[in-house]
C-alpha cells in the first residue's frame, strides 16, 4: 500500500493514478496527473495517506511514508517553527514538515510540479454545522447512528475477506467493533495492547467481553512489553523513521505485525470518537497554553512565535484525526494493511456535529449502543479507562533516560540550537530521583532519535 511516485518534470506521458478507500462518491482519492512540463496532485478529504513531497533537481518525489524520502533528506536543514511544536506538543495540521523542502499535502490540498519548483496551495476552508438541531419527535438518534456507521464499515475497501478491528476496551473502538461484526466479512480478528496493573485488569475484562460478544479472533499485545526506547525497538536500533511520530510507535509496531502476520486486508480503527463527542464547535475552539518546556534552545525559543504560521484551514474531518492518521497510518501501509476510521466518515462527522449535547456529552450515545448490545455496565461506561501514560512512564525510566548521556555528548538538536545542553542535563538528573518523570522528555529525545536515524 505504500509506495514511492517519482516524477521528472520531462515526461511526455499524461498518468492520472487514484486511490480509494471508500465507494463511489466517497472516495479517499490522491489523484496523480502528468502532462508535458507539469504534473498536478491533489487530495481527498479523508486523510488517511498524507502524501510527503519534495524536489530534488528536477525530481519530483512524494511518498506517503516519510522514511522512503529519508536518503534525500537533510537533518542539518529543519524547519524552526516545525521543530518547536514537537519539541512542545503545540501539533499543528499543516503543509510544514521538520525538514526544509518536504511538504505534507494536506486534505483537498493541490500541488503543481513544473520546471519552476513546486507549488502547494491549500483549499476553501470547510464548512460545518456550528449548532445542535432539535430532533424529530419520536426519532432516536441511535437507530441513525447505527445505520451511518454500518454503512460507513460496509464502504470500506474489502467487502469480503479477512479484516482487523483495533480493539482498546472503550466505547469508540467498542461502537466499531459492533458494526464490522454486522458486516459481511469472511473473518474478523480483534487487536489491542493491553496495560498492565488494576487498569489493565479490568481493560482485558472489557475486551473479553467485546470479543465473546462479536465473536473475534483476538490477539491482546502487553503494551509493557513494547515502550518507547525498548531495545529491539526502532528507536532504539537506529531504524530509519519518522521523527516526529507517535511516543507509542514501538507498541503499534507490534500490534501492526500481527495484524499483517493474520492475513489483515483492511484495519478498522476508533479513532475520531473523543473529536467527533466534542461540546464544542471545532471552528471556535481555544488551544490549551502549551506546557513550559525548560530546556529549549534559542533558535526553539525564537521560533515559539511561528507556531501558529501557515497552518491548513478547517478541513472536513477533526484536525486531531488527521494528525493521527499521519502517525498511525504509514506504519500500516508499510505492511500492507489500509486503516479506516468509520467514526470521522464526513457523513457521520455532520451527524455528530448537529446532535444535541445531550447525547454526545460523556459519549452518552455511543455508551447506549453498547448497553442495547447486551454488554454490561463495565463496558458501556467504565470507571477508570485504560491509557497510555504507565507505559510511557516506564519506558523513559528505564530506556529513555539512559540515552540522554549520549544524546547530550552528540547531538542534532543540540548543535542546531533547538535544545539548551545544561537546562536539559539538569532536568534528567531531577527526572532520574523523582517519582514521576516528566513526559515532555520523551518528546525531545524521540526527536533526537528520530533525527539520528535519518542523519
Amino acid at each position: 500500500m505504500s509506495a514511492l511516485v517519482t516524477v521528472t518534470d520531462d515526461d511526455p506521458k499524461c498518468v492520472s493514478l487514484i486511490v480509494r478507500e471508500h465507494k463511489e462518491g466517497e472516495a479517499d482519492v490522491t489523484s496523480v496527473q502528468m502532462k508535458p512540463g507539469e504534473a498536478q496532485l491533489s487530495a481527498g478529504v479523508f486523510g488517511t495517506a498524507p502524501l510527503y513531497l519534495m524536489v530534488a533537481g528536477e525530481v519530483l518525489h512524494g511518498s506517503w511514508d516519510l522514511v522512503d524520502l529519508y536518503p534525500l533528506l537533510r537533518t542539518d536543514r529543519l524547519v524552526p517553527r516545525a521543530v518547536v511544536r514537537t519539541l512542545t506538543r503545540q501539533h499543528r495540521y499543516t503543509a510544514d514538515t521538520l525538514f526544509e523542502g518536504v511538504y505534507r499535502l494536506t486534505e483537498r490540498a493541490s500541488a503543481v510540479f513544473t520546471s519552476s519548483g513546486l507549488t502547494v496551495t491549500y483549499p476553501e476552508p470547510a464548512e460545518h454545522v456550528l449548532e445542535p438541531r432539535a430532533l424529530v419527535r419520536g426519532v432516536h438518534p441511535l437507530d441513525a447512528f447505527d445505520s451511518l456507521l454500518l454503512e460507513a464499515v460496509h464502504g470500506a475497501p474489502a467487502a469480503t475477506g479477512c479484516v482487523g478491528v483495533e480493539l482498546s476496551g472503550g466505547a469508540d473502538s467498542g461502537n466499531v467493533a459492533m458494526s464490522v461484526s454486522m458486516a459481511s466479512y469472511d473473518q474478523v480478528h480483534s487487536f489491542g495492547l493491553l496495560m498492565s496493573g488494576s487498569l489493565g485488569a479490568q481493560q482485558r475484562d472489557r475486551r473479553r467481553a467485546l470479543v465473546d460478544c462479536f465473536g473475534f479472533r483476538d490477539t491482546a499485545i502487553p503494551a509493557m512489553q513494547h515502550p518507547p526506547f525498548v531495545p529491539g525497538g526502532v528507536r532504539a536500533r537506529g531504524l530509519p523513521h519518522d521523527p516526529a511520530g507517535a511516543f507509542y510507535q514501538e507498541a503499534f509496531d507490534a500490534v501492526r505485525e500481527q495484524v499483517a502476520a493474520r492475513g489483515c486486508e483492511v484495519i478498522f480503527t476508533g479513532c475520531g470518537g473523543d473529536e467527533v463527542n466534542s461540546h464544542h464547535s471545532r471552528t471556535s475552539a481555544v488551544l490549551p497554553s502549551p506546557e513550559p518546556v525548560p530546556w529549549l534552545g534559542s533558535k526553539a525559543t525564537e521560533a515559539l512565535a511561528d507556531v501558529d504560521e501557515n497552518l491548513a484551514p478547517i478541513p472536513v474531518l477533526p484536525v486531531p484525526t488527521l494528525m493521527a492518521c499521519g502517525l498511525h497510518n504509514p506504519g500500516y501501509l508499510r505492511v500492507g494493511v489500509w486503516p479506516v476510521n468509520p467514526l470521522v466518515h464526513p457523513r457521520i462527522v455532520r451527524f455528530m456535529e448537529q446532535l444535541p449535547v445531550e447525547h454526545k456529552r460523556g459519549k452518552a450515545l455511543f455508551r447506549e449502543r453498547l448497553r442495547r448490545a447486551g454488554l454490561p455496565e463495565s463496558v458501556a461506561s467504565p470507571s477508570e479507562p485504560e491509557n497510555f501514560l504507565g507505559v510511557m512512564e516506564y519506558g523513559l525510566r528505564a530506556y529513555g533516560l539512559p540515552m540522554l548521556g549520549d544524546m547530550l555528548r552528540e547531538s542534532v538538536l543540540v548543535d542546531l540550537g533547538y535544545v539548551d545542553p545544561v537546562a536539559l542535563s539538569r532536568a534528567g538528573e531531577r527526572a532520574e530521583h523523582a517519582p514521576v518523570v516528566p513526559d515532555l522528555l520523551c518528546d525531545v529525545i524521540a526527536l533526537e532519535m528520530g533525527l539520528r536515524s535519518l542523519a
